[in-house]
Order: C-alpha cells, then sequence, then structure tokens
C-alpha cells in the first residue's frame, strides 16, 4: 500500500511561491501508480485539479491559464519525492493542498475516487 504525505509551509505571503513535497512510501514507490497529482480544495468548493508529472517525466497543467502559468511540477525519483511550486500567490490560493496517485489522467471534474492514493492535505494560507 502506497503512502503520500505532503510537506511544506503553512503560510505564505502574497507574490511569493509556494513550495510543496510530496513523500511516496511503501508499495513499490514511485513506481506503484503511473501519475503524480497535486490537488486543491478551497472552502467550500469542489476539488481543483492543479496538474501531475507521470513516470515518464511528462508533465500536465489545468486548463486554467492563470493556474498553468504559475504552476510547475517536478520529482525526484531518488528520494520519492514530487513537488509543486505556485508562483505569484495570492488570498485566493488559500486552500487545502493534496497530492495523489492515479493511473489514469483525470483532470476536470475530478472526485476522490478517481485517484488511488491520496495524501492526508495540508492547509496553506496566503496572507501578509
Amino acid at each position: 500500500q502506497v503512502q503520500l504525505q505532503e510537506s511544506g509551509p503553512d503560510l505564505v505571503k502574497p507574490s511569493q511561491t509556494l513550495s510543496l513535497t510530496c513523500t511516496v512510501s511503501g508499495g513499490s514507490g514511485m513506481r506503484t501508480y503511473y501519475y503524480w497529482n497535486w490537488i486543491r480544495q478551497t472552502s467550500g468548493k469542489d476539488l481543483e485539479w492543479i496538474g501531475c508529472i507521470a513516470n515518464d517525466g511528462e508533465t500536465y497543467y489545468s486548463a486554467s491559464h492563470d493556474l498553468k502559468r504559475r504552476s510547475s511540477i517536478s520529482r525526484d525519483t531518488s528520494k520519492s519525492q514530487f513537488s509543486l511550486q505556485l508562483s505569484s500567490v495570492t488570498p485566493q490560493d488559500t486552500a487545502v493542498y493534496y497530492c495523489a496517485a492515479s493511473d489514469y489522467l483525470t483532470t476536470v471534474q475530478i472526485r476522490r475516487s478517481d485517484f488511488s492514493s491520496w495524501g492526508q492535505g495540508t492547509q496553506v494560507a496566503v496572507s501578509s
């Protein structure tokens, strides 16, 4: 059973870059699933897919122009980690951020059941 754990700051100032890391353990590590995703949920809203990195190194990002422009996903397979950098954050980026794994690429109207394994989530606030 693969486990995912997010880590990063819980408070970021506006205009700064949010950096989050997901550490994968158990199972066959990052060979267990094919896509390694970042997802967020703002208060009272649906899950929002940010992007993912595949095991071939290809990255995919949200169709939202603003989110795509500010997002960058990378990985360090030697550490079984993948990361999200979200630049120029605003208070609207305040959310619970999750990492999740899947064997299929699902990018819109996502549900929790679309992903095989989830991290517990990390609350990030953007505030001065």
